[in-house]
Parts: structure tokens; sequence; C-alpha cells
């Protein structure tokens, strides 16, 4: 399991290889699938527990958005046959799998797009554009090519069979492996 956070004033990005089962699956999700999570979310430094030199804990808290670059195991690696978005959260739960065009075909322009309007983002999420920082937007845009580099370089290790791999146990119904 991999986890690459990108933290900015108040909003983060956070991505990791994902490897799930759903034990009760909507038509077209059924069987295990693996891939590539990305969330935005909101980040706030916790107190520190030492003196001033202590290490500080940092707080990656609720989700805001998200996209799975997800293919089903199934299928042909690198395919992206099931990637989709989650534009809107309801606490920590997801709304609908959103399918796009373009997502499976052009996945990194298509998360660069997304990742460089941060005040669309938010706003599609119903979130305040104030719960950002003054600087995240702009820092989130210098980011997006190191993030997508990250993207890449999982997707690529998904696709040869080095990441997002099924938890080692025979049968399985039921899966998540991974941070995100």
């Amino acid at each position: 399991m991999n986890l690459y956070a990108f933290g900015f004033e108040r909003i983060c990005v956070v991505i990791g290889d994902l490897y799930f089962i759903d034990p009760a699956p909507l038509l077209g999700q059924e069987g295990a699938e693996r891939g590539v999570r990305l969330e935005l979310r909101l980040i706030a430094p916790g107190e520190l527990k030492g003196s001033i030199y202590s290490a500080r804990p940092i707080v990656i808290d609720r989700p805001v958005w998200r996209v799975d670059l997800l293919e089903s195991v199934a299928g042909t690696p690198g395919s992206l046959d099931r990637a989709h978005h989650h534009p809107v959260f309801s606490g920590w739960d997801p709304g609908p799998r959103q399918f796009v065009d373009g997502l499976s075909a052009q996945p990194l322009p298509w998360v660069a797009a997304q990742l460089s309007d941060l005040d669309a983002l938010l706003e599609q999420a119903g979130v305040a554009v104030s719960e950002a920082g003054a600087g995240d937007a702009e820092a989130l845009r210098m980011a997006v090519p190191e993030i997508t580099d990250v993207l890449k370089r999982l997707l690529n290790r998904i696709k040869t069979g080095e990441l997002a791999l099924a938890p080692s146990t025979e049968e399985l119904s039921s899966a998540r492996s991974g941070w995100l």
C-alpha cells in the first residue's frame, strides 16, 4: 500500500493504490477492482505534543472530492474501464459514481484540469470556498505536475502487477486494501 500527500494551507490531495471487492455491488461494479484513488481533503495542523521542537500532528480530515482511476481485475490491465469520480460527499460517504467521457482514455489531463480549478471543485462539492486557505488554489495549481507524475507512476506499477494486489487470502467476497 502506498500513500502520497500534498498538503497546502487548508486543502490537501492524498493519493494511494487500492484493491477492493464490494460485497453488494451495483450493476456494472461486480468483481474485484484495482487502481489509484485520489482525494481532495481538508487538512489541519494538530497541537504540539511535546516541546516547540516536537513533530507536529497533521490531521488529514474530511473528503471533498474523489477520483477513482479503477479497472476490473478480470479485465485488461491499464484499461481503467471503471474510472469515475465522486463530485459530492455526504460527510465521509461519497455520492454516486460519475462516469465522464475521456477519463478512462486520458486520466492525467482530466485530473490535472480538475485540480487546476479548486474553486470549481469546491463549488461542485457544495463546500464553501472560504474553507480553503487564501493561497490553496494557486499552490494546488503549481503542484499539479507533481501530482500527475505520482498518478502516472502508480498507474504504471498497477498495470505491471506490482501494486493494488488482492489481500493474501483464498476466497474473497469482500475486501478493501489501501490507505484510502
